[in-house]
């Protein structure tokens, strides 16, 4: 990737957002504060010119993992109580960056609400499997008969994420959703058609929630009056967004 970015310290809100879950804002604050959300000019793998990057792996201080936890959690609260039907066992963290997001956001979840999560479990994959002591390639809970949902950080082309589903379902396990840090709307070919988000939504017919979307940084950045930085990643959407 190649980027040429901006200073930031002039981006982060003082005032929250008033139309953004108060989640979404102090994540948000969090991600432009730590400089994991910049604005500049990148060259992501696929070629395409972005205006913007999201660097998951900056969550490595104290203070930031409680930040990205806590929005993980909070997103998931806000899901089970506006579906009622919805409920989990097991958080999984892929391995490498899903390990520390499910980990922690798991003891966020008891925190927030002892009573529903506090038996929630957590459990990740080794790349490779264990030939000796407790073996194969599951570390922490049981994934047997249990309801998962996978915690990552983003989905790109989905070949990742479809690879972790099916360490879950190897396991036995029962995939009933997908959560990730930001869901940048955009599809994966340049000709049209839908999001690689969108496909393994449909393909494995569970929800694919995100903390916050490509719509929440742009209201975001409307609100911080960066009217340049809006207007390109408004661009970049009417350039490459999903149709679903």
């Amino acid at each position: 990737m190649a980027a040429q970015e901006e200073d930031i310290d002039d981006l982060v809100p003082s005032d929250p957002p008033s139309n953004l879950l108060p989640y979404k804002t102090a994540f948000l604050q969090s991600c432009l504060s730590a400089s994991v959300l910049t604005f500049g000019t990148y060259t992501l793998k696929s070629g395409r010119q972005s205006p913007y990057f999201f660097n998951a792996g900056l969550f490595h201080r104290a203070s930031l993992l409680r930040s990205i936890s806590t929005a993980f959690a909070q997103t998931l609260l806000h899901h089970c109580d506006s579906n009622l039907k919805f409920s989990f066992d097991v958080l999984f963290g892929p391995s490498y960056k899903g390990i520390p997001l499910a980990t922690a956001t798991v003891d966020k979840l008891a925190e927030l609400d002892e009573a529903r999560f506090g038996e929630v479990g957590y459990s990740f994959n080794r790349k490779e499997a264990k030939d000796h002591g407790e073996g194969g390639v599951i570390v922490g809970a049981p994934l047997q008969g249990k309801r998962v949902v996978i915690i990552d950080d983003v989905i790109t082309a989905g070949t990742a994420m479809r690879g972790a589903i099916e360490v879950v379902k190897a396991q036995g396990g029962i995939l009933v959703g997908i959560v990730i840090a930001l869901n940048r709307m955009e599809r994966m070919r340049d000709e049209g058609g839908g999001s690689a988000i969108g496909e393994v939504a449909s393909t494995y017919e569970v929800p694919v929630l995100s903390i916050i979307d490509l719509n929440d940084l742009i209201e975001v950045l409307g609100e911080l009056r960066n009217e340049e930085d809006m207007r390109r990643v408004e661009e970049y959407k009417k350039r490459y967004g999903a149709s679903e």
